[in-house]
């Protein structure tokens, strides 16, 4: 059976996964930060929209100049071995078949399988790539397609810890609040298990104690300033 791996560097996936958690994490504590304070079901609506979309939109700001600057650096670092091996090709030549030696190939096949990589220029330039460099030519990285899915995966997670505060306010939808982003980072836990073939349960527990640690550490802050407003 073919062995398919999963695209880990284009960074839409990981845009998505942690805005989804970051959007949970961030505005189901300060929905319960602003609802410990003894505000009005109106506020804490506002609250959470303002965080919605300010986190939303600098989230996906963030990744775009990430992924972008990665790009760029990437592309340079080909363009100078692009340049390299038109200028220096026996220099290119002995460097790839000193990594064949390094990997235990016989010197002299080394040599012959360097000779024929060299043979043709961008299969060089493919191959020299991803033995120095790490990384695939043709994906260095789609910093728009990052931004958007980051975007579109933080309002999503922020959303969720808001939507009893739609029907309901006061003690029932901040508890509601919090069971919805409790569950919602657990499914977000199950999700990265299954991608990262780690313990589920470590997983899941991890993004749980997360989220419970936000929201007890805003309840008390919130509590406090409510409190001292009064």
């Amino acid at each position: 059976m073919v062995h398919h791996h999963r695209d880990v560097q284009g960074g839409t996936a990981r845009a998505a996964v942690f805005g989804v958690s970051d959007g949970l994490v961030s505005n189901v504590a300060l929905i319960t930060g602003v609802a410990a304070a003894d505000t009005g079901g109106s506020s804490v609506i506002i609250a959470g929209v303002a965080g919605l979309l300010a986190g939303a939109a600098s989230m996906a700001a963030g990744e775009y100049v990430s992924v972008k600057a990665q790009s760029e650096l990437i592309e340079r670092e080909l363009e100078l071995e692009r340049i390299s091996i038109a200028e220096k090709p026996q220099a290119e030549t002995n460097e790839l078949a000193a990594i064949y030696a390094n990997r235990g190939i016989e010197r002299g096949q080394a040599m012959q399988m360097a000779e024929a990589v060299m043979a043709d220029p961008e299969v060089a330039l493919e191959v020299h790539a991803r033995e120095e460099l790490g990384v695939d030519p043709s994906e260095t990285g789609q910093p728009v397609s990052a931004a958007v899915s980051s975007f579109i995966a933080f309002s999503l997670g922020a959303f969720i810890p808001l939507l009893p505060w739609f029907f309901g306010d006061g003690t029932g939808a901040l508890l509601l609040s919090i069971v919805f982003g409790l569950v919602a980072a657990a499914g977000v836990g199950w999700a990265l298990a299954y991608f990262t073939e780690k313990s589920k349960v470590r997983t899941i527990a991890r993004q749980v104690a997360l989220g419970s640690a936000a929201c007890l550490l805003t309840w008390l802050i919130g509590s406090l300033v409510g409190a001292s407003v009064a």
